[in-house]
């Protein structure tokens, strides 16, 4: 009876004390600080640092849109001359040698027999040097002059225009490399939690006092973590190729970013504005476009006054001709002339079937078509800046609550750790707090960047993006 009684008392004891939660050993929790963005994460091989400004200092000196832009910038440059707009004189210098072999015959009523040449050769020579100059054309020369300066300045507007923008699409690029890195450093560390979690399940199964299937749930949960890793390093790989096609160099080009993504905060929209209006550089060129309409329709007007010119020559003329009769004998005749001529031509419009007042009514048309052109740019430019500033203070909210959030939720997860290392705390409820910290962790680098890129935005419109990326 005694015997009976002392099993059921052990085996009591033994089911109680498998009851209790295992403890492993404690191990002291991390307090949650801030991670660099310029880490590098440990899934990703190692590469040579890029900062920001080697980005745009490179994009710059080879992005082909920019190498092109220049291109047409300098024909525009070269096309600024005088003679060009056709104020200066137009000198030409002529040369021309022929040789003749004719069979030649000549009748005449005082000679019975007709005079013959066979195969008779002969030879012309003609060489002058000569000038004209319009003196007067109704002023169009200096128009035209105005004209292509404007079209220079354009040229170099649309330039300016074009290394903004690509300055701000290889900033946009680049930070966009960092956000995805920075993806890639949290989804590691929630496999670092996962694999703690893994280890601690295993431990209990081990102890008796978990069941395998939470183990396994533990693995899956793993295994869906490394599954997101790859596709985001997919994102990585294909954020780099987009920066470095960008910067005029290969795809494959190995880098890692070594600048963080730093929001300024204090951007100001009067000033933003008032910049707009004086250095954006397509809304300038729209403005000299305009003017460029009103020089075409001047040129049309100026076509109506008549046109004055002067001109002059030297030339020489020289003809040996083989096949000349002086009576009915064959002989060589050659005559030479020489000399300086020079002259006034000028030409007046009467009539040209009203062509002439089709062509300025036309012009006058592209010239209200320009100015509704700048009109349209100006409204887009102003309704591109309101839209960015007011994604930039949004999201400016938006950031520093998730600065502030992010803190918490990686708080939570080290709490949670370590409840379920005690056994106080389901897997479910450590799986949540690991994907709420990596939530966190994702919505942070998006609002980050897209702040930045409502910065950016700003930047490039009031036209000073790319003196600050110079400046750095």
């Amino acid at each position: 009876m005694y015997r009976f009684l002392f099993l059921f008392l052990f085996a009591t004891a033994t089911v109680a004390q498998a009851q209790k939660p295992v403890l492993m050993p404690r191990q002291p929790a991390e307090k949650p600080k801030a991670k660099s963005q310029t880490e590098k994460p440990a899934t990703v091989a190692d590469a040579p640092p890029l900062t920001l400004a080697q980005a745009i200092q490179q994009g710059i000196e080879n992005n082909f849109n920019i190498r092109l832009s220049r291109t047409d910038e300098q024909i525009a440059e070269n096309n600024v001359t005088r003679g060009n707009a056709g104020q200066l004189p137009v000198v030409n210098g002529n040369f021309t040698r022929t040789f003749n072999r004719n069979n030649v015959r000549q009748e005449s009523s005082s000679r019975p027999e007709p005079s013959t040449a066979n195969n008779a050769q002969s030879n012309l020579l003609n060489a002058n040097v000569a000038a004209t100059w319009t003196i007067f054309d109704g002023f169009g020369m200096f128009i035209a002059y105005d004209r292509l300066k404007a079209l220079n300045q354009t040229q170099q507007q649309i330039t300016r225009a074009t290394l903004e923008e690509t300055v701000a699409a290889i900033t946009d690029a680049y930070y966009a490399v960092v956000r995805e890195s920075g993806k890639i450093k949290s989804i590691e560390e929630a496999l670092k939690i996962g694999q703690a979690r893994i280890d601690l399940t295993q431990a209990r199964v081990d102890v008796g006092v978990s069941a395998k299937v939470e183990v396994l749930t533990a693995r899956v949960d793993y295994n869906a973590d490394q599954s997101a890793l790859i596709q985001q390093q997919e994102l990585l790989s294909t954020a780099k190729i987009n920066l470095n096609n960008l910067l005029g160099r290969t795809p494959r080009l190995d880098f890692r970013p070594a600048d963080s993504i730093v929001v300024t905060r204090d951007l100001d929209q009067a000033a933003i504005t008032q910049a707009i209006q004086q250095n954006n550089p397509r809304l300038q060129a729209a403005r000299t476009n305009t003017e460029v309409a009103t020089y075409d329709r001047r040129l049309v007007r100026a076509s109506r006054f008549p046109q004055v010119g002067l001109t002059s020559g030297y030339g020489l003329n020289r003809n040996v001709n083989g096949a000349a009769f002086f009576g009915t004998q064959l002989v060589t005749n050659t005559g030479r002339t020489y000399g300086l001529n020079y002259g006034v031509v000028a030409s007046v419009p009467i009539f040209d079937g009203f062509n002439r007042n089709r062509l300025e009514q036309n012009a006058r048309v592209v010239e209200e078509q320009s100015r509704l052109q700048l009109g349209q740019t100006q409204l887009q430019i102003e309704a591109d800046a309101q839209q960015a500033y007011a994604q930039y203070q949004n999201r400016l909210q938006l950031l520093e609550l998730e600065e502030s959030n992010i803190l918490l939720a990686r708080e939570n997860v080290a709490i949670a750790l370590e409840r379920y290392r005690l056994g106080l705390l389901t897997p479910i409820a450590l799986r949540e707090a690991q994907r709420t910290q990596l939530d966190a962790e994702v919505r942070l680098l998006d609002i980050r960047f897209q702040a930045k890129q409502a910065e950016t935005v700003l930047r490039r419109l009031s036209g000073g993006l790319v003196q600050q990326a110079q400046g750095k």
